[in-house]
């Protein structure tokens, strides 16, 4: 790597255009000839889109915005995804689906005052061991 690196319109430019392509910081320093800190610290000043770390979970953000279908809802993690299910104290709590697949919600029609769960669940969570 050089030690007397200058940046000249030439190599900003090819910095731009690498970085644009996706391509990873440190080949892209490679490619310059400069460290891949130099690149990050570069970009940065130059106002270049951030990037995800290549080490997280979530990828290329460009991607990901590209994807943003139920597949990606998938993946979320259990106690965001359950923040979309409508929960009241006047409807019937009783559980309708896997809490850990899509789709999953409560019954949520009028409960038995004094019951969380409507007439129907109710007869279900409620037995009478003399009624056997």
């Amino acid at each position: 790597m050089e030690n007397n690196f200058v940046w000249d319109e030439d190599k900003l430019n090819k910095l731009k255009k690498l970085w644009d392509d996706g391509l990873p910081i440190t080949k892209i320093g490679n490619e310059l000839g400069v460290s891949r800190n130099a690149i990050a610290g570069k970009a940065h000043r130059m106002g270049l889109p951030k990037r995800n770390s290549p080490i997280s979970k979530s990828g290329d953000l460009r991607k990901n915005q590209s994807q943003k279908t139920s597949e990606t809802k998938n993946h979320l993690p259990l106690k965001i995804m359950l923040r979309d299910v409508e929960w009241s104290r006047n409807r019937c709590c009783w559980p309708i689906g896997d809490p850990k697949l899509p789709g999953f919600a409560f019954c949520g029609t009028p409960i038995i005052p004094g019951r969380p769960y409507c007439e129907e669940h109710s007869n279900l969570a409620y037995t009478n061991t003399r009624e056997s």
